[in-house]
């Protein structure tokens, strides 16, 4: 949030923030283009997957700042859409790893799940408290905890979590995936690419894309006018659309599931760019 005055009052464009703050979203500032789907979109999709398989048991790890408490709304608008009321919620705080009295707020109403909000070392240490509770919810997390760092610190504790992404698949054999593959095999030899890969990978697209729009002569105005005209504008397997009256890109929101324990990439997406997310056996 600090980024928003400061580019505002200089009236510089700001395109393709590493955040899903709704903050950055709503109201529209006339200065800031989101690619990457909102927090709520993110956890709308969590509680829909639970939900969709009956189980309304849900519970919310949160960090207690910005980030965490925006999570934790977002979690809260898709419960009560649903006319549910989240189970129980356990927090924080920023830059620690005291999870006890977390787990002591939501271990009692034995939960389905646990959606976090959260960085990947309180989120880990979550994890591993609460299983020795002998509860083994399913655990979810939003894209910001960082997937592979989540995965490494968790180890054999990670398989079966899951964690929502706001950009395609890294090995997806097509679309920006496959393309920014190509250029990392090329120039990059043995760079293994990220979620993080792929969205800096789609944001510099996209960034091109309003430049080359805007044409000679550049300007910010030209710059912003011409991200606005962008409609359904394919990045490669990822649509976005600006308009004056929404600078947030892309809805997209997949699941991903981390396998085994570890790893260079031991994820595995739950549901295909765009298509109906599908039950996966677990």
């Amino acid at each position: 949030y600090a980024v928003k005055p400061i580019v505002t009052e200089a009236k510089i464009p700001f395109f393709g923030p590493f955040t899903g703050a709704e903050g950055l979203r709503n109201p529209v500032n006339h200065y800031i283009f989101n690619i990457r789907a909102s927090y709520f979109d993110e956890t709308e999709k969590l509680v829909d997957w639970m939900v969709s398989d009956r189980k309304t048991n849900i519970a919310v790890f949160y960090q207690d700042d910005a980030y965490g408490k925006a999570g934790l709304e977002g979690v809260r608008r898709a419960m009560e859409r649903r006319r549910l009321q989240i189970s129980a919620t356990g927090t924080v705080q920023r830059n620690t790893v005291d999870v006890a009295g977390a787990v002591k707020s939501i271990a009692p109403v034995k939960p389905d799940a646990v959606i976090m909000i959260s960085a990947y070392k309180s989120c880990a240490a979550f994890i591993k408290a609460f299983n020795k509770t002998r509860q083994y919810p399913v655990y979810m997390n939003v894209s910001f905890v960082g997937s592979k760092a989540l995965a490494d610190e968790l180890g054999a504790d990670g398989h079966g979590v899951i964690i929502s992404q706001v950009v395609p698949f890294p090995l997806y054999p097509w679309g920006a995936a496959l393309e920014m593959r190509n250029l990392l095999a090329e120039r990059s030899p043995g760079v293994k690419p990220t979620f993080n890969d792929v969205e800096g990978f789609l944001a510099a697209k996209g960034f091109v894309e309003g430049l080359q729009r805007a044409g000679r002569d550049l300007t910010r105005e030209k710059f912003i006018s011409a991200l606005e005209t962008m409609r359904n504008v394919d990045l490669g397997a990822f649509p976005i659309t600006f308009s004056p009256k929404s600078h947030s890109g892309s809805q997209f929101v997949e699941l991903t599931v981390i396998i085994g324990g570890g790893g260079a990439f031991p994820f595995l997406p739950l549901s295909k760019p765009g298509a109906t997310a599908q039950r996966s056996t677990r």
